[in-house]
């Protein structure tokens, strides 16, 4: 049996400022309970709070009102614990740094010695398919490149939750499955959390273990959480895929797609 790992209760989130938007509910009555080592995915249509709701968890955003607690304890500002790929990942890199560089950033900025450091970047390059390339500069990558530099320095710098913000979105379509698998055969070997924001029912379906369905504006909310039942690797072709999928379809209006 898992421990929990991220609890939530009423959280709710509003907007502030003195504008047009000033005071209406982003989230309300969010209520959520991931597990270690569970790969979750939010799912919704844009404008729906996922991204807020990941940001309030990563520490980032303050909530209005609710609870929000990783292992045990309440979020009220960024930890080591909470590591974040973001979708930009050149925003995300030192443009001066080597890849190798860039990994051992966190180590560093934690003091831990250069030999030490070294190696710690080095087994998680590897891992991330990139270990041939610690001596290039961002420029030099290519975009699902550049994401696994991201992921490569949350390993090393251990963070127990990975939360990832849509940061496969800007990736071409082969690219973006390649990225997927790799994903997953990383989360399999390293058994971390991972809080996963998309807006694409096949994406979550192929990567999570369980998805939550965040409700359209200008409803709030989760509407469902569901657990993906059938195993990885995953195939779009496949009947209980297809099912599924069909399933998660009918939560959504796609008045102008999702």
């Amino acid at each position: 049996m898992r421990d929990l790992a991220i609890h939530i209760e009423h959280l709710s989130k509003s907007y502030e400022g003195s504008g047009r938007e000033a005071g209406r509910p982003v989230l309300d009555n969010i209520n959520l309970e991931i597990m270690q080592g569970e790969f979750h995915v939010l799912l919704g249509s844009s404008g729906c709070g996922k991204s807020t709701l990941l940001n309030i968890i990563a520490g980032f955003l303050p909530k209005t009102s609710g609870t929000v607690n990783v292992n045990g304890r309440e979020v009220v500002r960024p930890g080591r614990d909470r590591g974040v790929v973001f979708q930009n990942a050149d925003a995300a890199m030192f443009p001066w740094l080597t890849v190798t560089e860039n990994v051992e950033f966190g180590l560093r900025m934690q003091g831990v010695e250069k030999e030490k450091r070294r190696a710690i970047a080095q087994e998680y390059l590897q891992l991330v398919g990139l270990s041939s390339h610690g001596s290039k500069y961002p420029h030099e990558l290519s975009g699902g490149m550049k994401q696994r530099v991201q992921l490569a320095r949350l390993l090393a710098n251990d963070s127990a939750i990975l939360i990832m913000d849509e940061p496969f979105g800007a990736l071409d379509a082969q690219t973006r499955k390649i990225m997927q698998r790799e994903l997953i055969r990383i989360w399999e070997k390293t058994a971390k959390t991972i809080v996963f924001v998309t807006h694409d029912i096949q994406e979550a379906l192929l990567l999570g273990e369980k998805i939550s369905i965040l409700a359209a504006f200008p409803q709030t909310g989760i509407v469902k959480t569901c657990r993906v039942e059938f195993p990885y690797p995953r195939r779009e072709t496949d009947q209980a895929f297809i099912q599924q999928y069909l399933e998660l379809l009918g939560y959504f209006d796609f008045g102008g797609g999702i």
